[in-house]
């Protein structure tokens, strides 16, 4: 199974018109974390799949590519 997490974080962020910058202040991360998620360089723990989960209202079996909405 693939992980989509970066295909679903920058579908999200488009979506809801969000930044990098704002998203990782949101969430309490730093710029470079969500960068690297989205380059797929690194994939969110799973306290930041919770975060990212919160924040856009959705399910993190969504964000990892399980579930479609």
């Amino acid at each position: 199974m693939k992980i989509l997490v970066a295909e679903r974080l920058k579908e999200l962020m488009k979506e809801s018109g969000v930044t990098q910058y704002a998203l990782a202040k949101a969430i309490g991360m730093r710029q470079s974390n969500v960068s690297e998620w989205l380059s797929q360089k690194k994939e969110p723990s799973i306290k930041s799949l919770w975060l990212l989960a919160d924040f856009f209202d959705v399910d993190i079996d969504f964000l990892i590519g399980r579930k479609n909405y």
